[in-house]
């Protein structure tokens, strides 16, 4: 399973918690904030741009998950990077919006399972869930989960019981619903007389098992139980499941023994002070060019081993043989994945187990193809020996029928001579009888053809009439058709000529109002013409009395012009005495000439 894959089953599970109304879409606003929650645990740049527009409101209404799927592969699940994300941050966010809705737990709490068990275990279901929509789990995925929980706590898993449960329990596409797997672990019915903390202990060792790859760490003695640990799981080897105590591991620089706590994934070993896991010491890189071996005892330590990597060997102290033992298998297994160039120990299980089961159902498929085929063809031999026992009741039949036709075709020869002898004598018989009617038949025909010479020439009459009376009836009817089409004609004329009659009438009327309308426009012209008459009257008048007015004025006009004129002599004979000794000519010349300007203007302000 990829990262795209695992991260589509939750985010299934946010989107359809978002379906209030279960119709297959949610609303664009919810979508928006989904998607930015899913950029903020992803790690992944924002892009608030292509966020707003592809989530833009419009007329379009909620939008599918086959409409949401474009968006959720281009700009979130492309830019994923595995590695650059807290995987339980994403898978607790899917978790809070779909438990929200789906998850109900006793209301009471008597639950076995805390809300985070609750939420472990649906990750763990996602997980081992078939990769199809909507999400299950088959059964036989269920009882191996079921199987790792309580071999975590040292119980043993009622198998018969719960294959009771699963008949009788619906399954929806094969399997359980989360849903219905948390109802069922919650009923406890497969959990009785377990405390909820020793659940919760199972719980998280098979969630850092399965869904941390921890191939392997070191368990502290009060989380085993007092009963004996179960059968080994198939499909996973026994050395690779348990352990008790600390590992001591011998330092670099100062070379002393220390206990730590130590955790293996399936490539890398790593170690903390407590099993806690908070404080974090240090850790070995494994690759396909690591080795595990093992060492005698030596410095007071027993059931010591060592890892081999390019750069360094550390050496460790195991409790005893067996804890030594399931250590290096699980480091080998580890390195063995590395040289496989697989990731997970659990993906590589679950795919084996898968194939498994197809292997099996193809087996099922085939046996059940092979009983069929089998069955048919004893249905076919049955209904082949059926077609041969009838085949031979046939040809016996056939046998007695040949036998029959050939008895009755003997006996019909022997009838049949005996009648053609007997018609043999009819016949000659009947020849000397018949030569002596040929004579009176020869006799008869003479009179028969002339008989028929008569009535062929009575025929060409009668057919001569025939045509006669024909050609009568011909030109009647020609006649009677003649006469018709002239009624006809004659109605249709009467038609048109009725409606002319009546166009004649309408268009009389019509014309009739035209003229009382001219005559009502006449009427009102003529009372317009006076009106117009009497305006033009009043104007001419006016015209009259404004040439009048004009003349007056022009009157006026001519005297202010003949008094502007005797003023100006007078102002020029003040403006310019007569001097002694000069002439009077000269000095008049003089003066009016040199104060031409000054009268104009004072002329011109006058006017």
């Amino acid at each position: 399973m990829d990262l795209r894959a695992e991260l589509l089953k939750s985010i299934w599970y946010a989107f359809t918690a978002l379906d209030v109304e279960k119709s297959g879409k949610v609303s664009k606003s919810q979508l928006k904030v989904l998607s930015h929650n899913l950029y903020t645990v992803l790690c992944i740049p924002h892009d608030p741009v292509a966020l707003e527009e592809h989530f833009r409101d419009d007329d379009d209404g909620p939008v599918s998950s086959q409409g949401y799927m474009p968006y959720l592969n281009k700009y979130i699940l492309d830019k994923v990077e595995e590695g650059a994300f807290v995987k339980e941050n994403f898978d607790e966010l899917c978790w809070t919006l779909t438990a929200k809705k789906n998850y109900k737990p006793d209301r009471n709490g008597n639950s076995i399972v805390s809300h985070q068990d609750a939420f472990k275990l649906w990750c763990l279901f996602n997980f081992l869930s078939e990769d199809k929509y909507p999400l299950v789990m088959v059964p036989d995925e269920v009882e191996y989960l079921l199987k790792k929980i309580c071999t975590a706590m040292n119980v043993e898993l009622n198998s018969c019981e719960l294959d009771d449960y699963l008949s009788q329990e619906p399954q929806g596409q094969g399997g359980l619903t989360v849903w219905q797997f948390l109802d069922m672990v919650n009923s406890g019915r497969f959990l009785r007389g377990i405390e909820q903390e020793a659940v919760s202990m199972a719980v998280e060792e098979v969630y850092q098992e399965v869904i941390e790859d921890v191939l392997k760490q070191a368990r502290s003695p009060h989380v085993l139980g007092h009963k004996p640990p179960p059968a080994p799981q198939p499909g996973v080897d026994p050395r690779v499941s348990r352990a008790q105590g600390y590992l001591w591991k011998k330092g670099q620089l100062r070379r002393n023994w220390s206990e730590r706590w130590f955790t293996l994934k399936p490539s890398v070993l790593s170690y903390y002070m407590s099993e806690e896991r908070k404080e974090k010491k240090g850790s070995i890189t494994l690759d396909k060019h690591c080795c595990v071996e093992v060492l005698p005892d030596r410095d007071g330590k027993r059931c010591m081993f060592c890892v081999k990597t390019a750069s360094r060997t550390y050496e460790m102290s195991a409790s005893d043989t067996r804890q030594r033992q399931e250590w290096t298998l699980a480091i080998q297994t580890a390195i063995r994945l590395q040289a496989e160039g697989k990731k997970s120990l659990h993906k590589d299980l679950k795919q084996k187990r898968r194939e498994q089961r197809e292997q099996r159902e193809q087996r099922k498929a085939a046996k059940e193809e092979e009983t069929q085929r089998l069955k048919q063809l004893q249905e076919e031999k049955e209904r082949k020996l059926q077609e041969l026992e009838l085949l031979k009741e046939a040809q016996r039949q056939a046998e007695i029928l040949l036998q029959e036709e050939e008895q009755r075709r003997r006996q019909q020869h022997e009838e049949m001579q005996r009648t053609l002898e007997i018609q043999l004598r009819e016949a000659e018989q009947a020849r000397a009888s018949m030569q002596a009617e040929m004579v009176l038949k020869e006799a008869e025909a003479e009179r028969q053809r002339k008989r028929i010479l008569e009535l062929e020439e009575m025929q060409e009459r009668l057919q001569e009439a025939l045509q006669q009376e024909v050609k009568a009836r011909q030109d009647e009817e020609s006649v009677r058709y003649a006469q018709a089409r002239l009624l006809a004609e004659e109605e249709e004329k009467l038609k048109q000529l009725m409606k002319l009659k009546e166009e004649q009438e309408e268009y009389i009327i019509k014309t009739q109002r035209e003229k009382q309308v001219l005559k009502q426009e006449m009427e009102n012209k003529n009372k317009c013409l006076e009106e117009a008459q009497k305006q033009l009257e009043e104007v001419r008048v006016n015209r009259q009395r404004v040439d009048q007015d004009v003349m007056a004025a022009q009157r006026k006009l001519r005297q202010a012009s003949t008094n502007v004129k005797h003023w100006n002599v007078q102002m020029n004979r003040l403006m310019h005495p007569i001097g002694p000794g000069e002439k009077r000519t000269n000095a008049s010349g003089g003066g009016f000439a040199g104060y031409q300007p000054l009268l104009s203007q004072r002329g011109s302000s006058f006017k």
